[in-house]
């Protein structure tokens, strides 16, 4: 006999303001890596984060990468049991626009990074850093892309739950915010916009990808990547 599957349903109503809160706590978890770089390891290994050699470089990595996992697979779990809101259920297959609209994205963004790196961003990397530094880096991209994709998804839901318009990439937005501040203010102006530029259409691609979070992910990765 098949087995159906029964999800249990919030006891109180879900408000706008608790995803919007799982969201913040998932850009406060890509903060964490801030505490480990400047103020942890600079104690620990006794020199700042420019002076590391490749092997506290490739545990820094290591480190940031359980630290995020750890608090993408909690958020995860409590959108789905607290809140009944299964990130991992697979969504509508995505129409030939869809894609060719998403990879037109991809394909803004990695002349974005062409222009800026003077060249292919992946390959310049793995020539300058080797393949075991270039291996680990890319891993932590890999767990860095969960977390901006949980901002855009509990930023999208919390917005369409106060301005029920779902067509409008509002985790985009709200990604893209709190990327180019931080940015702003670790960086410069102009990657701070940069940032909130793409934040934007990371936000779009989850919306083409019809919220199917795998999709969204692996579409997000190679965009973050390339």
């Amino acid at each position: 006999m098949k087995m159906t599957r029964t999800m249990k349903q919030p006891t109180n109503k879900v408000k706008g303001s608790d995803f919007l809160d799982l969201g913040l706590i998932a850009f406060g978890g890509l903060g964490m890596e801030a505490v480990y770089a400047y103020i942890l390891e600079p104690v620990i290994y006794g020199a700042p984060m420019g002076s590391w050699s490749p092997v506290q470089t490739v545990l820094h990595w290591i480190l940031t990468c359980i630290t995020w996992g750890i608090i993408g697979a909690l958020l995860i779990r409590k959108a789905e049991k607290k809140y009944c809101f299964p990130l991992l259920e697979k969504g509508a297959p995505m129409e030939v626009k869809r894609w060719l609209l998403c990879l037109l994205l991809i394909l803004l963004a990695f002349l974005a990074d062409y222009r800026d790196w003077g060249g292919f961003k992946v390959y310049i990397e793995f020539m300058g850093k080797g393949p075991v530094l270039f291996f680990f880096q890319y891993l932590y991209y890999a767990f860095e892309t969960l977390l901006f994709l949980l901002i855009i998804v509990f930023g999208q839901k919390a917005c369409e739950i106060w301005f029920q318009r779902p067509n409008i990439p509002y985790g985009g937005i709200i990604c893209g915010l709190t990327w180019g501040l931080a940015h702003i203010f670790t960086k410069d102006l102009f990657t701070g916009l940069a940032g909130l530029i793409l934040g934007f259409a990371m936000g779009s691609i989850y919306l083409l990808a019809n919220r199917d979070m795998k999709k969204a992910y692996l579409l997000l990765f190679i965009m973050f990547i390339v």
